[in-house]
């Protein structure tokens, strides 16, 4: 079956990644590389960062429980100083943006698929992510956001539900993401998958699939 839609993650893909941030961020403090990764894998599901961004935490009430994990596994921390060297990382990458301006233009539904958080709001006021501005998200057809679905990449559920809301089977949908055990899940339910180390090897091979150019 031809790809008719096309799903981007933000952060590694649309954007430059976090996880670079965090290594810049482990550099400065002299706090071994890939340590804190290892502390958010190992915590699971339970711990601070899988609630962080499936919507259970702000920003604020992630920062203590976070730094607690990672002094359990001997790694000191700044949380809030963490998560604004990652908010200050997101940057859109130009070729990614015109990429998906030409996916949309040949008539391609595009949808985005985030783990993100939401930051600090006002009581009685509408949560809003702190990653991915307003004027991002319009470059999509689709938004799915796991701290607004209450659902986080790898969970098989998140694949199959921005499926449903671009209308299309899984079979007709290629996605991009940075980190393997993202694609894993997307794969096993049928999508095309990319991995994203290098942004323009890609987009060369995602326009291959579909067809077009999209770096030219």
């Amino acid at each position: 079956m031809s790809i008719a839609g096309v799903v981007f993650d933000i952060g590694g893909v649309v954007q430059d990644s976090p996880l670079h941030a965090i290594a810049r961020y482990e550099r400065e403090r002299g706090i071994e590389p890939g340590a804190i990764n290892r502390a958010v894998v190992e915590a699971g599901e339970r711990g601070a960062w899988a609630r962080l961004e499936r919507g259970e935490l702000t920003v604020t009430a992630f920062c203590a429980p976070f730094e607690a994990e990672c002094r359990s596994r001997g790694i000191a921390l700044d949380a809030r100083r963490l998560m604004a060297t990652i908010a200050e990382a997101g940057v859109p990458r130009p070729r990614m943006l015109e990429a998906i301006r030409r996916i949309r233009a040949r008539g391609l539904r595009v949808a985005a698929l985030t783990n993100n958080w939401v930051g600090d709001t006002p009581p009685g006021a509408a949560a809003t992510p702190a990653r991915g501005a307003r004027a991002l998200w319009e470059r999509f057809d689709v938004v799915v956001e796991s701290a607004v679905v209450g659902l986080r990449k790898p969970d098989p559920k998140i694949y199959a539900l921005v499926c449903e809301k671009l209308a299309l089977a899984p079979a007709r949908v290629a996605f991009l993401d940075d980190i393997g055990r993202n694609l894993k899940p997307a794969r096993e339910l049928g999508m095309a998958t990319i991995k994203v180390d290098d942004p323009d090897a890609a987009l060369a091979e995602l326009g291959t699939l579909l067809g077009f150019d999209l770096i030219g």
